[in-house]
């Protein structure tokens, strides 16, 4: 499979890597890539933390399981592949960056670029049997990533937290709000986007970042 992650997350990962639950999720997820369709690939399991190594997070982005159809999921949460029709929830994201920002959805629902300039695009879950959303949910994945969550909020300051829905505002419910900036807001999905709409997590992200002396993001 492949599977490797980062050196800088292995790091500050690694008593997770030790722990009894990572061990069963280990052969967990073995087993399920042996016999069925689980995305994304093997190789890409770990994308989010390969793409945003620890030192250079300035935002993150949390969701809850990658996407379970043909080509979708490559390890980012919202995100696409190049030449992949545009999930509803990403279409709602890209209506708020224009209306907050002004800025044209993309050619592409590919958000590596977003990756590359410090935005941790962390599913709460890292793999799924295809066609079957939340079938590798409560296997220990949540654990593991609670765990990268936590590392960040207690180890950095001046992060930009992104919760949308209810499920990431209740992972995010630890991070210190005195040391990161919090935004919450409703889930871009079609079922709750009408609450979602105007939240200008975009703009205020920036502001933030801008504050405190780093680079803005090019949305």
């Amino acid at each position: 499979m492949n599977v490797q992650i980062e050196d800088s997350w292995k790091k500050h990962l690694q008593p997770e890597f030790e722990k009894d639950y990572f061990a069963k999720l280990t052969d967990f997820v073995k087993s399920e890539y042996s016999q069925a369709t689980i995305y994304p690939p093997g190789s890409l399991i770990f994308n989010a933390f390969n793409l945003c190594p620890f030192d250079a997070v300035k935002v993150v982005i949390i969701g809850q399981d990658p996407y379970h159809g043909p080509g979708q999921a490559h390890g980012l949460c919202f995100s696409v592949n190049d030449d992949v029709p545009f999930p509803p929830s990403l279409v709602n994201v890209f209506k708020e960056i224009k209306s907050d920002l002004g800025i044209e959805p993309p050619k592409s629902g590919n958000l590596t670029r977003w990756a590359q300039q410090g935005i941790l695009l962390l599913n709460a879950t890292l793999t799924v049997r295809a066609h079957t959303a939340g079938s590798h949910q409560r296997k220990g994945w949540e654990t593991f990533t609670d765990a990268a969550i936590r590392a960040l909020a207690e180890e950095k300051e001046g992060l930009v937290f992104i919760l949308w829905g209810n499920y990431a505002q209740q992972k995010g419910a630890f991070i210190d709000r005195s040391k990161h900036l919090v935004l919450t807001s409703a889930h871009p999905s079609p079922l709750s986007c009408r609450h979602f709409y105007g939240n200008k997590h975009f703009s205020q992200t920036n502001e933030y970042l801008k504050r405190h002396g780093k680079k803005e993001i090019e949305w």
